[in-house]
């Protein structure tokens, strides 16, 4: 599997693709963004980790273009430690966020994650028939915006819907309430429990038959929310 190290610190580059050799991934290296693009266009790279302090084009702009050309994993690496530096990589399509200097196993490890939730999410998405979601007797149509359990029909708000079909694109993958608030309000998550919360009560309150005791939507205490796809 190809991978994508783009920093201008030549040191940091090959110490990073030492490790990813060892754990038996290929590394393509770069040293700007504009490196960093022709890799992606040019290579079959499945995640990128990039730097955002970088010459002739910084990590930031970088990661936007990329997003322009494939839905890959982007974890980026910076010297800075405020949150508000976090966001915005986060903002502009980053995956995940290391801050140097870092634990290279660390860094591996985060490497490991992003690709299986990609993998799964790309399965689950590969499987879908047209933007329909089944998971047991549930049924989400991103079509028609219609949700059925056990063929009745269940009448969601958009908010709803959109945490439903997050969780059904994925069945079993926990997403936590920062990642549920992200993806479907589409803006930074500060102190997301209460709004999510409220959220989830109210769908299982139309879709399952006992929402104390859900058939479908789980939650994984002290992590998140899954979408149980063993029914």
């Amino acid at each position: 599997m190809k991978i994508l190290v783009c920093d201008d610190d030549r040191e940091i580059a090959r110490a990073i693709e030492i490790y990813l050799n060892n754990e038996g991934f290929e590394v393509v290296k770069a040293h700007d963004g504009f490196e960093a693009l022709n890799v992606v266009k040019s290579e079959d790279v499945k995640l990128a980790i990039m730097d955002v302090m970088m010459p002739k084009l910084d990590g930031i702009q970088a990661t936007q273009m990329i997003r322009n050309e494939k839905d890959i994993p982007i974890i980026m690496l910076s010297a800075k430690s405020e949150d508000y530096d976090k966001i915005i990589g986060l903002n502009i399509g980053a995956d995940d966020y290391v801050t140097k200097p870092f634990n290279p196993m660390e860094l591996v490890a985060r490497v490991k994650s992003q690709l299986r939730r990609y993998t799964q999410f790309g399965n689950a998405k590969e499987s879908a028939e047209e933007g329909i979601y089944r998971v047991g007797g549930l049924t989400v149509d991103d079509n028609s915006k219609k949700v059925t359990v056990d063929g009745r029909s269940v009448t969601l708000t958009a908010t709803e819907f959109g945490i439903l079909k997050l969780l059904a694109q994925s069945p079993d993958r926990v997403f936590s309430m920062e990642q549920i608030y992200e993806s479907v309000w589409d803006e930074p998550a500060y102190n997301p429990e209460n709004t999510v919360a409220v959220h989830i009560r109210h769908i299982r309150e139309k879709i399952e038959i006992n929402p104390k005791d859900p058939r479908y939507i789980k939650v994984v205490w002290g992590t998140g929310y899954k979408l149980e796809g063993d029914n």
